[in-house]
């Protein structure tokens, strides 16, 4: 892993930094030494995740939301809560930056 790079686990909110999906947000649904499985509930839904190498990816942050602690502990997460989650996080940072 690279030292450089904040550790990232399930539940975590990334930005994708390379490849056709650059911007988007994704959460982590699983994770491995060298790939992430991604999804956003719209493009890829959850029973069609994207693979992407962590170093294609940039953490966002760690929400304390219902679906990152749902993902956590393995409850069932549905594609809109994805969707609305993720959303919201993008509006708000956004927001944050004046954009």
């Amino acid at each position: 892993m690279d030292p450089a790079k904040p550790d990232i686990n399930i539940s975590d909110v990334v930005v994708s930094t390379a490849g056709r999906d650059q911007g988007e947000w994704f959460y982590v649904i699983a994770e491995d030494q060298i790939f992430l499985t991604l999804a956003n509930g719209k493009d890829r839904p959850l029973d069609r995740p994207k693979r992407k190498k962590r170093k294609h990816v940039q953490k966002v942050l760690r929400p304390e939301t219902r679906v990152a602690q749902k993902l956590r502990s393995g409850d069932k997460v549905l594609n809109g809560e994805l969707r609305r989650d993720l959303a919201f996080l993008a509006r708000d940072a956004s927001d944050n930056l004046g954009g």
